[in-house]
């Protein structure tokens, strides 16, 4: 079964920091890109970064800030959030998609609807 588990959110003042975890089971962990995205109330699903391989994408709102990584022998992603905004308050999800597709990564990475598996999300409040 695969499962995708997202850790670390929580309640932040503004200009701190949050490193979230997101570990994967049940899948070739290799084979597979991992994607965070963020939704907001009443707002659309968002791409935050994605990790590829070799290859990191961020949306243009978080580049700078925020920074992803994987630690392959855990099978876990993670994304440290440093200086964080108001703004950035939204339930974060990690999601995963199988590399091997005849589709762009780069054009396709911050799109929900190109990945697999989801985790269930954790809450993170930035106070201002």
């Amino acid at each position: 079964e695969v499962q995708l588990v997202e850790s670390g959110g929580g309640l932040v003042q503004a200009g701190g920091s949050l490193r979230l975890s997101c570990a994967a089971s049940g899948f070739t962990f290799d084979d597979y890109a991992i994607g965070w995205f963020r939704q907001a109330p009443g707002k659309e699903r968002e791409g935050v970064s994605s990790i590829s391989l070799v290859s990191t994408y961020y949306a243009d709102s978080v580049n700078g800030r925020f920074t992803i990584s994987s630690d392959n022998a855990k099978n876990t992603v993670y994304l440290q959030m440093n200086s964080l905004k108001p703004e950035d308050t939204a339930v974060y999800y990690c999601a995963a998609t199988i590399l091997w597709k005849p589709v762009a990564f780069g054009s396709s990475w911050s799109h929900p609807p190109f990945y697999e598996y989801w985790g269930q999300g954790t809450q993170v409040t930035v106070s201002s």
